[in-house]
């Protein structure tokens, strides 16, 4: 998801719920602590060199129950922070404190924002001699091959 589509699934909503990727929901109580932008420089494993953009999101479980973000005043922070901090529309990614801090990508199934699992991968498998994907055979067919055994238009059956 991106800055703008946040921006319009916030204009449209009374409260914010956002839902772990388990099914579970972040406490109604939650506030955002942070809205930043993200560069990431980097060279990947191939030599390339590569930079990543993101708006990051940092929700936070606070001991205050008598006080909830309430969806205006989310989008004025991401307004400001638009402003300040020269956003665009980026993607977003979130960080929640679990058993560590996790990395999320962030979908809208129509009632909450659902925080998405990421994953981790190689930017440059043609370069490091990975494989895409490993051939399938028929460990059979390759052993009677391997042992002249007969095979159905053969003839020896």
């Amino acid at each position: 998801m991106k800055i703008s589509e946040i921006k319009a699934h916030l204009n449209g909503l009374e409260q914010i719920a956002f839902q772990l990727p388990d099914g579970s929901l972040v406490p109604s109580h939650f506030h955002v602590t942070e809205v930043g932008k993200v560069t990431k420089n980097f060279i990947d494993c191939g030599g390339t060199v590569r930079k990543e953009e993101v708006a990051n999101f940092q929700l936070w479980n606070a001991n205050d129950y008598d006080h909830r973000l309430h969806p205006e005043k989310l989008v004025h922070i991401i307004e400001l922070s638009e402003k300040i901090l020269a956003l665009g529309d980026l993607p977003i990614e979130v960080e929640y404190q679990g058993d560590t801090i996790g990395k999320y990508g962030l979908e809208f199934d129509g009632n909450h924002f659902v925080l998405t699992t990421t994953q981790t991968d190689c930017l440059a498998k043609d370069q490091c001699g990975i494989p895409s994907e490993k051939p399938k055979i028929r460990i059979s067919t390759k052993q009677q091959e391997a042992q002249g055994c007969c095979t159905p238009d053969s003839g020896c059956c």
